[in-house]
């Protein structure tokens, strides 16, 4: 298996591996959810991608699966290269006031 080495742009992403705080297991995920191409995240709902996710498996994923989910569409879509967790707040504000 190649190593995980990120891109040196997002225009140059090939795989999923190679979009920061993506690993195999996330990788897995959106190839489950049947995103072809990493460049297919952008413009897709996190939320509804981590929903789908759930529904999937018939398990409750742990939140970080959707904070990781959020960073990678984030990036994707031109964001800088932000840590998952940097997107913790932001998700529990979001749900709260969902609920």
């Amino acid at each position: 298996m190649p190593s995980k080495r990120l891109a040196k742009s997002r225009e140059s992403v090939v795989r999923f591996e190679q979009i920061p705080n993506v690993g195999p297991r996330i990788a897995e995920d959106f190839r489950r959810l049947r995103v072809a191409h990493p460049h297919h995240l952008a413009g897709q709902d996190p939320y509804a991608l981590y929903d789908r996710l759930n529904v999937l498996t018939g398990t409750l994923q742990d939140p970080c699966v959707l904070d990781t989910f959020i960073a990678a569409v984030r990036y994707m879509e031109g964001a800088p290269k932000t840590p998952w967790w940097k997107y913790t707040k932001a998700r529990k504000r979001r749900l709260a006031s969902a609920g």
